[in-house]
C-alpha cells in the first residue's frame, strides 16, 4: 500500500457506491485572468468539461490525419508495447505514449492553445501522466466503457488527488454515430469507488477490455439522470474533461472512422506514489513517474518545422 493516505478508495474491501469529491474542479486563483472566456471556465467547473470547437487549422488537421495514418502503417511501431490491438481481433486500438513516438504529437502537447488552459484550469506547472491515440476504425472500432480516469489512476497509478485532466483532440469528425465520446455532466461532483480487486497485470486487459475500475449499474444510472452528452464535433475540436467525469463510447459500426487523440495532463505538485492497490505500478508508458519534467510552451507555429 501507499504511506499516504487514501482519501479516494476503492475496490477491494471498499463498498461501491458514491462518495463525495473533496478538492476543487478549477484551481487557479478567483484573479488569475483565464486564457478563455470566464463563462467557459464556469461551464468546465459545472458540467466537469468543455467542447472548443475547430481549434486547430484546416491545414493542422490534415497534418493531424497523415500522422495518425503513418504511425498506423509503421510495422515497427505495431510491435511496441505501447500499440494495443482490440481484444476481439488484430485492429489497431490505441497507441499509448504517442506524444514521445511522433515529433508532430510531441510538439502539439506544447501548444499554448491547450497548455495554458490546463495550466490555468489545475494551478501548476504541468506534465504528461499520459497520452495515447484512439483509432475506433470504422466498422471494427470498439466501445470504450464507462470510467472515470481518475478512479484507475488513483488506484492503479498512485495519483493522489483530483489535480488533473485529459483533452481529446478529434482527429476526424466526431459524428453522433460513429462513436463519439460521451459525457455525464456533472458526475465529477463525485467519486464513485468501484468493485473488486485489482488483478496483477491489469493493464494488459483493460487496455482492451474494462472490467475492473467500472462503476456498478444503481451509481451509473443515478448519476446519469443529469443526462448523457454525445461530443459530436468536426475534425480539429477540443473536449477538455476532468479527470473524474465519467466517460465512455459506443462501438464504432459506421463506416467512417473516429480518432482522437488524449493527452492527460497532471500537476507536478500532483505526481504520482505508490498504488493504491498491492500491485506494481503500471509500465511507464502507461503512467509517467520517471524524470517528470513541466512542460514549456512550444515557441513558433506547431507546423513551422513540420
Amino acid at each position: 500500500m501507499s504511506l499516504a493516505e487514501d482519501l479516494y478508495p476503492s475496490r477491494g474491501d471498499c463498498e461501491p457506491g458514491i462518495y463525495p469529491r473533496i478538492d476543487p474542479v478549477v484551481y487557479a486563483s478567483v484573479d488569475t485572468p483565464p486564457p478563455i472566456a470566464r463563462e467557459l471556465v464556469q461551464r468546465y467547473e459545472r458540467d466537469g468539461f468543455l467542447i472548443l470547437e475547430k481549434l486547430f487549422s484546416a491545414d493542422e488537421v490534415a497534418a493531424f490525419q497523415c500522422e495518425l495514418q503513418q504511425l498506423r502503417d509503421d510495422p515497427m511501431l505495431r510491435r511496441r508495447d505501447e500499440s494495443i490491438t482490440e481484444h476481439d481481433g488484430g485492429a489497431l486500438r490505441s497507441i499509448f505514449r504517442v506524444h514521445a513516438l511522433s515529433a508532430l504529437f510531441g510538439r502539439l502537447v506544447r501548444d499554448p492553445r491547450l497548455l495554458r488552459v490546463a495550466q490555468y484550469l489545475l494551478g501548476d506547472e504541468l506534465y504528461v501522466h499520459q497520452s495515447r491515440l484512439n483509432y475506433k476504425p470504422g466498422f471494427r472500432g470498439r466501445e470504450f466503457y464507462w470510467h472515470s480516469d481518475f478512479e484507475t489512476w488513483h488506484v492503479e497509478d498512485g495519483m493522489p488527488r483530483m489535480r488533473a485532466l485529459s483533452i481529446s483532440i478529434a482527429l476526424t469528425d466526431n459524428g453522433e454515430q460513429n462513436g463519439p465520446l460521451l459525457l455525464i455532466p456533472g458526475s465529477h461532483r463525485h467519486y464513485v469507488a468501484c468493485g473488486g480487486a485489482t488483478p496483477e497485470n491489469h493493464y494488459r486487459k483493460s487496455l482492451r477490455k474494462q472490467e475492473y475500475g467500472v462503476p456498478d449499474d444503481a451509481s451509473l444510472a443515478q448519476l446519469a439522470e443529469a443526462g448523457i452528452v454525445a461530443t459530436a464535433v468536426p475534425a480539429g475540436s477540443v473536449i477538455l474533461f476532468d479527470c473524474n467525469t465519467l466517460h465512455g463510447s459506443n462501438s464504432n459500426i459506421t463506416p467512417q472512422p473516429r480518432s482522437n487523440l488524449f493527452f492527460c495532463y497532471n500537476a507536478v505538485s500532483n505526481r504520482l506514489l505508490t498504488p493504491f492497490c498491492e500491485r506494481r505500478p503500471r509500465p511507464e508508458f502507461i503512467a509517467a513517474r520517471q524524470r517528470i519534467e513541466p512542460l514549456r510552451e512550444l515557441q513558433g507555429g506547431l507546423l513551422d518545422e513540420w
